[in-house]
C-alpha cells in the first residue's frame, strides 16, 4: 500500500507567494532607483521638467487638436466646396471723394467707413489703387473677401463679398493667411508652447535610463 504526500498547506503557499511578491518588489524598486535621478540638481530639474510637460500637455491639448482637425480639412478642401456664398451689389459714393484729379486727394478714408458701415464690410483692408477712371478697394478675412470697383466719373460702385464657410475660415486660421497680426501671435505662443511640450518629454525620457535609447529613436523617427 503507497504511502500519500501531504499536500502543502495553504499557509506555506502563502509562504511563497510573499517570497515571489517580494523578490518582485525588491527588483522593481532597485530598477526604479537606478533610473532615478541621482544628485540634488537632477531631482530638480527632473520634478521641474515633469511639472512643466503635465500642465503644458493639458494647454496645449486643444490648440495640437485644434490644428490636426484643420489639417485634416485643408487635405480634404474637397469636402467643404460648396459652402461658399458670393452677393452682388451696388450703390454710389459721394463724387466728391473719388472725382478730384489729384490722387493722392482721394478720400480713402472716408470710402472704407462708409463700406464697411453700409455693407458691413468684415476683414482688413488689403489694398486700395487708384488709376485714371477707377479705385479698387479689398478687404480680406479668414474665409472672407469683398472686392469693390468704383467709378471716378460718377461714383457709382459694383461691390462683391464672398463668404467660404466656417471651414474655410478655420483653414485660414491654420495657415495663419488674412487673419492679422493678432492671430500670428497666438500661432507663434502655440508653436513655442508645443516645442517646450516636445522638449521636456525628451529630457524626461532621458531620465529613464531603460527607455531612453528606444525613446530617443522614437522620437526621431516620429
Amino acid at each position: 500500500m503507497s504511502k500519500s504526500h501531504p499536500l502543502p498547506s495553504i499557509t506555506e503557499k502563502n509562504q511563497v507567494h510573499d517570497k515571489s511578491l517580494s523578490r518582485h518588489t525588491r527588483s522593481a524598486k532597485r530598477s526604479f532607483k537606478k533610473d532615478a535621478p541621482k544628485t540634488l540638481f537632477e531631482k530638480r530639474l527632473a520634478s521641474t521638467v515633469r511639472w512643466l510637460h503635465i500642465y503644458l500637455s493639458m494647454v496645449s491639448f486643444a490648440i495640437l487638436l485644434f490644428f490636426a482637425v484643420t489639417g485634416l480639412a485643408l487635405n480634404h478642401a474637397e469636402w467643404f466646396a460648396d459652402q461658399q456664398h458670393t452677393t452682388q451689389q451696388k450703390g454710389k459714393l459721394q463724387l466728391k471723394w473719388v472725382n478730384n484729379p489729384d490722387t493722392a486727394k482721394v478720400a480713402k478714408l472716408e470710402i472704407v467707413e462708409y463700406l464697411r458701415h453700409t455693407h458691413g464690410i468684415k476683414g482688413y483692408l488689403s489694398d486700395f489703387r487708384i488709376d485714371g477712371t477707377e479705385c479698387s478697394v479689398s478687404f480680406k478675412g479668414p474665409g472672407y473677401t469683398s472686392d469693390t470697383f468704383i467709378s471716378r466719373e460718377t461714383g457709382e460702385y459694383d461691390l462683391s463679398e464672398t463668404r467660404m464657410g466656417i471651414m474655410a475660415v478655420m483653414n485660414d486660421l491654420h495657415k495663419g493667411r488674412d487673419s492679422g497680426s493678432a492671430w500670428s501671435k497666438v500661432i507663434d505662443a502655440s508653436a513655442i508652447l508645443m516645442t517646450i511640450v516636445a522638449l521636456s518629454g525628451i529630457i524626461l525620457v532621458c531620465f529613464i535610463k531603460r527607455r531612453r535609447l528606444s525613446g530617443l529613436i522614437i522620437a526621431v523617427t516620429g
